[in-house]
């Protein structure tokens, strides 16, 4: 997070407008009998139990059931005797082991005194499912911070099951020890570490693939990206891409794909621009952000980092990043097609973003840092993908570009006064086809009747040549077509 004192115009912006594209998607408080001090972190513990768990940055984990009803919580762990709290300080980060529901692991990031450092320590569950034992801290990593602000805060477990950890690069403005750039310090990075294993007398070792792995110059091994200000929030799509938010400093907020062994440009470039010095720098192995925004009011001043939407609540969202900004309270989805980011204003709304998450049926939420947590609601899609409310539309595939699999969705209304049967289903044929760019027939994917509802279907194009192609939804009178690019 980034704390700045230009807030006064977020009040007088008006609440929830949307573009017309999106006028069916609505925000609605997900929780509203609870709310919480100073949220900055939503996690679940996918062990099952569909519950949720809500950092306040003093230093206090809540739990609570994931019901809309529920109106009390419970404390999972506090350790405001240990959390140095305040501005972009205090407990910041929290991450469940993948095998928590049999070993009862988690993981916390949080900033202490004396002298001041980050803290990524385990903890483990104690007898009761809602308490952890307090008393289980085993320390891994301690980073020296030389200010009070810039302290990342976001540890997740990739797919590959290591630790990830993002650093921001140790404060004051304008990263004057140049740490996101030195290759020396742990500062201005993205960490991966797995916790499953020890070596050198740390409590976990350094994964065989990180880029500097074994290296004899004293370059910090656990380093996966770097050239990073202050990633405050990331996460991983279903392609295994890291989505990093980048809060900016004096004019752009970027987002960025992070990529192992990249260096992203901080303190040499800020968004696409020159920032040390000013005009002319050398962007030499430097790798651009995938889309900036600048500091103004239809932007923001401090962005935080999403997911890309796969949940079942908003099916207009599916396949899209969904970000904030904690200062202008704008929140928008980005797409990558052909190549090329596609960015859309979703909401203005009056909260202070401070955080995403997902539960464990993929929904995703936010919390104001005012208190309270939210969720989007448009068309529904039930467990089993079928469409609750009755809208046909082809999705954008993604990934996009893609190589070689990419998933393309669509929905098929339901007949008028729907009761499902194989009787009452949509008979209208359903024909879903690919097309190269010169209008040529490449696959027929999909020709059947009774398909009303969701359905994604796996496009595997390990055949065809790199380029433009084409894929179109036709039933009855009714037919979409999009675009999506191959890149091998």
């Amino acid at each position: 997070m980034k704390r700045i004192i230009i807030i006064n115009f977020v009040f007088s912006i008006i609440f929830i407008s949307c573009t017309q594209n999106e006028a069916q998607i609505s925000i609605v408080e997900a929780f509203p009998n609870i709310s919480f001090n100073q949220p900055v972190d939503i996690q679940n513990a996918g062990d099952g139990s569909d519950r949720l768990f809500v950092l306040s940055q003093e230093g206090v984990i809540h739990v609570f059931a994931n019901d809309k009803n529920v109106n009390s919580k419970k404390t999972f762990l506090d350790i405001r005797d240990k959390v140095l709290s305040g501005g972009e300080q205090g407990l910041l980060g929290l991450a469940f082991h993948p095998n928590y529901k049999n070993n009862g692991y988690f993981y916390v990031d949080y900033t202490v005194s004396n002298p001041r450092r980050t803290i990524i320590s385990r903890y483990s569950v104690s007898g009761d499912p809602d308490a952890a034992d307090k008393n289980s801290e085993q320390i891994l990593m301690e980073i020296e911070q030389p200010y009070a602000n810039h302290n990342g805060g976001q540890i997740s477990f990739g797919p590959d099951g290591y630790l990830y950890i993002s650093l921001g690069d140790g404060g004051s403005g304008g990263d004057p020890l140049n740490n996101a750039q030195s290759l020396k310090s742990p500062l201005g990075k993205l960490l991966r570490i797995d916790i499953n294993s020890t070596e050198g007398g740390k409590n976990y070792s350094i994964p065989e693939s990180n880029p500097f792995k074994g290296n004899t110059n004293e370059l910090v091994e656990e380093i996966y990206a770097w050239g990073l200000r202050n990633v405050w929030r990331f996460s991983f799509d279903n392609q295994g891409r890291i989505w990093g938010a980048d809060v900016g400093q004096n004019e752009w907020e970027e987002i960025n794909i992070i990529e192992a062994g990249k260096n992203y440009g901080w303190r040499i470039t800020e968004g696409f621009h020159c920032y040390n010095p000013a005009s002319g720098c050398d962007k030499t192995n430097l790798t651009d952000p995938v889309w900036e925004y600048g500091h103004n009011q239809s932007g923001g001043y401090s962005i935080t980092g999403g997911f890309v939407y796969k949940g079942s609540g908003a099916a207009e969202l599916l396949g899209k990043y969904i970000y904030g900004d904690y200062v202008s309270g704008n929140l928008w989805g980005l797409q990558i097609n052909n190549g090329t980011a596609e960015n859309s204003l979703l909401f203005s709304t009056r909260y202070n973003i401070s955080t995403f998450g997902v539960d464990e049926n993929k929904e995703l939420y936010f919390a104001d840092y005012g208190g309270k947590i939210y969720k989007f609601k448009g068309t529904e899609t039930s467990s089993a993908g079928e469409i609750i409310n009755n809208k046909f539309k082809l999705y954008q595939n993604y990934p996009n570009p893609f190589n070689p699999l990419t998933t393309i969705s669509f929905t098929v209304p339901y007949p008028d006064n729907y009761i499902y049967n194989k009787e009452t289903a949509n008979t209208d044929l359903v024909d879903l086809t690919i097309y190269d760019s010169l209008g040529n027939k490449i696959a027929d994917l999909i020709n059947d009747r009774d398909l009303s509802g969701y359905h994604e279907f796996q496009f595997n194009a390990s055949n065809l040549a790199s380029g433009v192609y084409f894929y179109s939804l036709s039933s009855g009178k009714i037919k979409q077509t999009k675009k999506m690019m191959l890149i091998k």
